[in-house]
């Protein structure tokens, strides 16, 4: 298992995703914050979403993904994985080696895979602006990025490209400080999908032989 490529890959994607439900923003420059308060107002209405995104790493191919999320659970599958989590156990299956690894999830100690802290990270650790408005394929777009003020943050900023009409979260990047940036785009999205909440859950049935390594 490759610990350090979930620790990389999975809070960028769960960032964003949960971005949307946070309805207040660290300071930044009016129009940033209006659209900001707009775009979370929308999602924030939803029960639930489904989302289907590419993901592609700089001078890559691109990759698919998608995620379901009803409230505090989500369900994400992106490269070669797929994590659960219920709100209460987070399972990451690995396919490439039939393994998975369970964990609590615990609010107060998950550290960045936990999306209540990544919706303070957004809150405290990130400063926006608004950079330009601009046509992406058939529609306007609005673009805001948003800043790392955390030095022990992996994340430089990010930028954000956000539809002028409905508010929708077209397309995002991801600036690394190490340099190396990835383009998210979001290829389809359900609102308020009818879901049962044992969907975030795993369920080692499903996966013959599965090998499970319980980190409680």
């Amino acid at each position: 298992m490759n610990t350090s490529k979930i620790t990389k890959l999975i809070p960028f994607a769960v960032m964003v995703l949960t971005l949307i439900f946070q309805s207040s923003f660290a300071q930044g420059d009016k129009k940033s914050t209006a659209i900001l308060d707009a775009m979370s107002t929308k999602y924030q209405k939803m029960k639930s979403f489904k989302a289907l995104f590419t993901y592609t790493p700089e001078g890559g191919t691109a990759l698919k993904g998608d995620v379901t999320v009803k409230g505090t659970k989500f369900r994400l599958k992106m490269a070669g994985q797929e994590i659960y989590n219920d709100g209460k156990l987070m399972a990451t299956y690995i396919k490439e080696t039939n393994e998975v690894n369970l964990q609590d999830f615990d609010p107060s100690s998950a550290g960045e895979l936990d999306p209540t802290k990544i919706y303070s990270a957004y809150k405290k650790g990130f400063k926006h602006n608004f950079l330009q408005e601009k046509k992406d394929g058939k529609d306007v777009v609005e673009v805001v990025e948003l800043t790392s003020t955390n030095k022990n943050s992996q994340v430089a900023k990010v930028q954000l490209l956000i539809s002028k009409v409905d508010k929708t979260i077209k397309s995002w990047k991801i600036f690394q400080k190490n340099g190396q940036k990835v383009d998210y785009k979001v290829e389809q999205f359900q609102p308020d999908v009818a879901v049962a909440d044992n969907f975030f859950t795993f369920n080692s049935k499903q996966y013959p032989g599965v090998e499970v390594v319980d980190l409680r």
